[in-house]
């Protein structure tokens, strides 16, 4: 199969009446690359990956994973090689009743197959510092978090969809969990898709990048052909860096993105965001301080 995501032409609306939370959206992620995707609060990227994984049942467009309908119920393991078809890991586990109640950390990877991918757990819980003997309810939120990253990526996966999900782990943690799984995707047939709001330290790992506007896909660029960082400018003064917008020449199909200062996808994120209504309604006159 040559993409582990299609979608052709996908509207969806929940059932309230509301406008639609994505607009005739097309979307091709080939295998093998890890895909960020920016956007304001309501942009759509949850329903997104909520429609993907099969979470929301949809019926207008064409959705395919892996070559298969994510809800058909022979969606959920590939045929090929017995991985999961979609894994998606959201913020709201953590709130989830049975995760804060006194079980061990060993019970729950117990209860979801430890024992048949022992070598995966083991890697997995010493990369992100996780100690089976942790009882659950005595964790911080960040503990929590590496919990769950443990168990989401215990079984294999062909495309793994990411919610969100480094908002409460510390630097170190993140920055190994970005590396496994750019990792996994270099080593074996498995695509990565993360919608996220924290830009540092993403310089080099995404292969596209996809903006969300009002639920429909109005940029997207592939790293290696559409984005360079330069040192030929101060930035804006602060350390921001600054964002140049080259029209679209000769092998560009997409405009060259400059980034200036700092090799850090932030200021990007920051020029295609402040563009956004939404965020230009909730923006303080008021300078805020840069965070880091």
């Amino acid at each position: 199969m040559s993409f582990a995501v299609e979608v052709e032409k996908l509207t969806y609306e929940f059932s309230n009446g509301s406008k639609p939370s994505l607009v005739d959206i097309d979307l091709q992620i080939p295998w093998n690359t890890r895909t960020l995707i920016v956007g304001a609060n309501g942009a759509g990227k949850s329903t997104l990956l909520k429609v993907l994984s099969g979470k929301h049942l949809c019926r207008d467009g064409k959705i395919l994973v892996n070559g298969l309908n994510p809800f058909s119920p022979a969606a959920t393991v590939s045929p090929e090689d017995g991985c999961l078809v979609t894994t998606y890991l959201g913020t709201e586990w953590c709130h989830m009743s049975v995760i804060n109640r006194d079980i061990g950390v060993s019970e729950l990877l117990e209860s979801i197959g430890l024992a048949h991918f022992q070598e995966r757990g083991d890697l997995l819980c010493k990369m992100l510092d996780v100690d089976l003997k942790w009882r659950m309810f005595r964790l911080s939120d960040g503990q929590k978090r590496r919990v769950q990253l443990v168990m989401g990526l215990l079984k294999p996966w062909k495309v793994l969809l990411l919610d969100e999900v480094t908002v409460d782990l510390d630097v170190i943690a993140r920055s190994r969990l970005l590396q496994f799984l750019k990792w996994e995707t270099q080593t074996r047939e498995c695509s990565v898709m993360y919608a996220t709001h924290i830009f540092d330290g993403l310089a080099e790992w995404p292969d596209q990048l996809l903006h969300l506007k009002d639920g429909r896909i109005v940029d997207r660029l592939d790293l290696r052909k559409n984005v360079q960082f330069t040192d030929s400018a101060n930035g804006d003064g602060a350390g921001n860096g600054t964002v140049t917008f080259t029209p679209p020449a000769g092998d560009h199909d997409r405009p060259l993105v400059s980034i200036t200062k700092v090799e850090s996808l932030h200021p990007l994120a920051v020029a295609w965001l402040s563009q956004d209504p939404n965020e230009l309604k909730q923006m303080s006159p008021t300078p805020q301080p840069t965070l880091r």
